[in-house]
């Protein structure tokens, strides 16, 4: 039986909670990825940010 199948057969309900359980997860981890990488040392340096590549916005004309 495969992940999908073995997904699918679950009650709606359960199904619900386990999408639910995956966005809170995911919420979380934005919320606290930038306060651990502050933490742990890893953000990046004024040099750092000056070898990133420029990014131009051009209009689109109608």
């Amino acid at each position: 039986m495969s992940l999908l199948s073995s997904f699918r057969a679950l009650p709606p309900r359960t199904r619900a909670m386990i999408g639910a359980s995956f966005i809170a997860w995911g919420t979380i981890g934005l919320y606290l990825s930038e306060t651990a990488e502050r933490k742990l040392g890893f953000e990046p340096t004024e040099q750092d940010k000056a070898k990133m590549p420029k990014l131009t916005v051009v209009e689109k004309e109608k």
